[in-house]
């Protein structure tokens, strides 16, 4: 039987219920003062116009269990990069440009290795995302937080704010049949579906964080340690080259479906995808996971994905390499009112939350 993500108690789709009866509650702040979120719950980012020109763009995340990871290793320094990443980056997909964030950390004790390690991480995802950290809170909840190396517990949660002018906000409302989809490379898990890799890679598989394993090149741990990489400044430099780029995504949770996460009714035939990185193939293997569940749980080797007219693919292509982040087209877009996302080379259909294998053939270019 193939190993699924909510047997092991990560709901995905249990995730829209729960946001519908919260949603509805959230949903009235919106009448509370006179500056109106622009846009419906459920997108990357939010925004909120604070005067005519001037629209303050809004995002928080957190890193999730590859926390955990980071105790096993007993090394702090890179997960304060992720925690940046997981924010900045959903804020880039509103068009608007992060400026600052803010940081929470609980903690089951106070280690003053472990805080100094996180600052460390925190302060590199902040240099290469270009953006300032005024403030945060540490809490000690000795009573809440636990992990696999006693007293070591700790979460680490960040919100973001950035720029965009409110007319110029980018939600995928002007994707046409046609245009092209520009995939950035990942580096590796991100930071989602540690849950399933873990129970994959060490329940099922055998594997601890040392194990060395031919096929990545160094340990497990240090495979799943790898930070999650800063779209921002690419991302900036295509918004501030002037493309037509009319939509964003962060592939996060719910890999490549991010992309059916704009505005337009549109659906995505991502047919020259970019390589699966070793590290899914092996928890593929190890765990038994099959090629839908895989697909609907991790990036599976793209990490962002701009959404450009045609003619506009190479130059986005060029400031993606200035950069050092390797970017193809990878697929185009159709008109679909059911918002899929097709994947032809794994012979899968996405939809709402979950990849499914496809009974029919994609549309045609």
């Amino acid at each position: 039987m193939s190993t699924r993500y909510q047997t092991l108690g990560v709901d995905a789709q249990g995730v829209d219920r729960a946001l519908h009866g919260l949603g509805a509650l959230i949903r009235d702040t919106f009448t509370f003062n006179d500056h109106a979120p622009l846009l419906p719950l459920g997108f990357f980012a939010n925004v909120i116009r604070l005067s005519p020109d001037l629209g303050l763009a809004i995002s928080t995340d957190g890193v999730g269990t590859k926390l955990l990871i980071a105790q096993l290793m007993d090394k702090y320094d890179t997960v304060g990069i992720d925690c940046v990443a997981m924010n900045a980056n959903d804020i880039l997909c509103v068009g608007a440009k992060p400026v600052s964030m803010v940081d929470y950390i609980a903690v089951q004790r106070l280690d003053d290795r472990q805080l100094r390690e996180l600052a460390s991480g925190l302060r590199e995802g902040a240099r290469q995302a270009g953006i300032n950290i005024p403030g945060g809170e540490i809490a000690q909840v000795r009573e809440m937080i636990h992990g696999p190396r006693e007293g070591m517990g700790f979460d680490l949660v960040g919100t973001c704010v950035g720029t965009v002018h409110p007319e110029q906000m980018i939600v995928g409302q002007q994707i046409r049949a046609g245009d092209v989809v520009v995939g950035v490379a990942a580096t590796g898990l991100h930071s989602n579906g540690f849950t399933l890799a873990r129970h994959a890679l060490f329940e099922r598989g055998g594997l601890t964080v040392e194990s060395q394993v031919d096929e990545l090149g160094r340990s497990v741990g240090e495979e799943m340690l790898e930070p999650t990489p800063l779209y921002v400044r690419t991302v900036v430099d295509m918004l501030n080259a002037g493309l037509s780029i009319r939509a964003l995504a962060h592939i996060t949770g719910d890999g490549l479906l991010n992309l059916a996460r704009v505005v337009a009714r549109i659906g995505f035939v991502l047919d020259t995808p970019l390589p699966v990185l070793p590290i899914f193939s092996l928890i593929q293997r190890l765990g038994g996971v099959d090629a839908a569940e895989m697909y609907s749980v991790f990036n599976m080797g793209t990490g962002f994905c701009a959404v450009v007219t045609a003619a506009d693919a190479e130059r986005t292509i060029e400031i993606a390499a200035r950069h050092g982040q390797k970017a193809q087209v990878i697929g185009y877009t159709v008109a679909d009112q059911q918002r899929r996302v097709w994947l032809p080379d794994a012979g899968l259909v996405g939809e709402g939350k979950t990849f499914q294998p496809a009974r029919e053939t994609p549309p045609a270019r």
